[in-house]
């Protein structure tokens, strides 16, 4: 069976340089907030009140994870979010390397390391 995998944010950062996939599943106003990790991808999942369109969010994200077994990092504030979303797409549409940021943004910022706005 598969599992996520959570990564440090110091792994995450060596696998910026390996142009690893990186889905920042937060809210706009959060990218606007605090930034985000250089390279990531802008896909929100949750709304403000908790609801998704999963089928719309696997649209967009299918553009970018294109195969079961490619390696992705999901990113959000503190983690909860992404793994939720991973341990679903590891159990209901099997992809089988899926990882998330460890402590999710929050920590990635206490550990000052960088993030971009745009």
């Amino acid at each position: 069976m598969n599992t996520l995998i959570d990564l440090a944010p110091k792994s995450v950062e060596y696998m910026i340089k390996d142009n690893i996939v990186m889905i920042d599943i937060r809210r706009a106003e959060e990218w606007e907030t605090t930034g985000v990790i250089r390279n990531a991808h802008k896909l929100t999942f949750f709304d403000a009140y908790g609801n998704h369109d999963i089928l719309t969010w696997m649209k967009e994200f299918e553009k970018l994870v294109t195969s079961k077994d490619q390696t992705f990092v999901l990113i959000c504030a503190h983690a909860n979010r992404t793994r939720v979303v991973g341990e679903f797409l590891i159990q209901q549409y099997g992809y089988k390397n899926v990882a998330h940021l460890k402590g999710g943004m929050a920590l990635w910022l206490q550990e000052g390391r960088e993030v971009v706005f745009d």
